[in-house]
């Protein structure tokens, strides 16, 4: 499978299952209306750890700006090929959070309140901070980058070994997306991917939904640049450790 193809095809996935858990959970009338936040980050773990099984092998799974970039920072990753990874990772957010609204439609019409029409496309913050939002975000990636690390030995995206830990290494990624939406999902919902939150946020905005809200571009900025800042962080505190 080309490269490309895989982070497209990986990241899709990861959103077509990880926004459908939202949608389950907070839409009107589906089965698993009102199950909480732990089905919520569960799924989204296992909806990671289903994107790197099928990516990996391919592309490395990275699935996330954020990760690609980190990667490019520590020499673990080409330059050339970053613009075209985080395109194919945008592309699959989208084809995955328009592939939620489709299979959810029914309930999306059903569901009256706006703001729950958007939480299964993009985050939010619990409590409207710009600072401490950002800073959720920040921290929250700077785990996420900073842990992949040492789960891969700082191989992930080598040609090599595009994994690093091989098919196994999805499985303490999982649980490293699981415990980072336990402990501090609170405060933003945990994008943690610029393109997890831009990707389905443009399709919110294009799609004819039913009585569809804001899309809160206001707010946009937040989960795609503190992903970036926190990405940054991680790799260069990587980088001065292993020197």
């Amino acid at each position: 499978m080309n490269i490309y193809v895989a982070e497209f095809i990986g990241t899709a996935i990861m959103i077509l299952l990880g926004n459908g858990v939202v949608a389950n959970v907070v839409l009107k009338d589906t089965k698993g209306n009102g199950s909480g936040w732990m089905v919520i980050t569960t799924a989204w773990a296992l909806a990671v750890f289903v994107a790197v099984i099928v990516a990996g092998p391919h592309s490395g799974a990275h699935l996330n700006p954020a990760v690609t970039l980190a990667l490019a920072l520590t020499e673990s990753f080409e330059w050339a090929k970053v613009p075209y990874y985080i395109l194919a990772q945008l592309a699959g957010a989208m084809t995955g959070s328009f592939l939620v609204w489709l299979f959810y439609k029914d309930h999306f019409d059903a569901t009256a309140d706006a703001g729950l029409k958007t939480a299964p496309f993009a985050t939010g913050p619990a409590i409207a901070n710009r600072k401490s939002n950002l800073f959720s975000e920040i921290i929250g990636t700077f785990v996420l980058i900073f842990v992949i690390f040492y789960i891969t030995g700082g191989e992930l995206g080598k040609e090599k070994t595009p994994i690093g830990l091989g098919s196994v290494g999805a499985l303490p990624v999982a649980f490293l997306v699981w415990v980072i939406g336990l402990s501090l999902g609170g405060t933003t919902g945990y994008a943690i991917n610029p393109a997890r939150d831009l990707g389905p946020r443009i399709v919110h905005a294009i799609i004819p939904m039913k009585g569809k809200g804001s899309s809160n571009w206001n707010y946009a900025w937040i989960p795609v640049i503190g992903p970036v800042i926190g990405a940054t962080l991680a790799a260069l505190l990587h980088l001065i450790l292993k020197n």
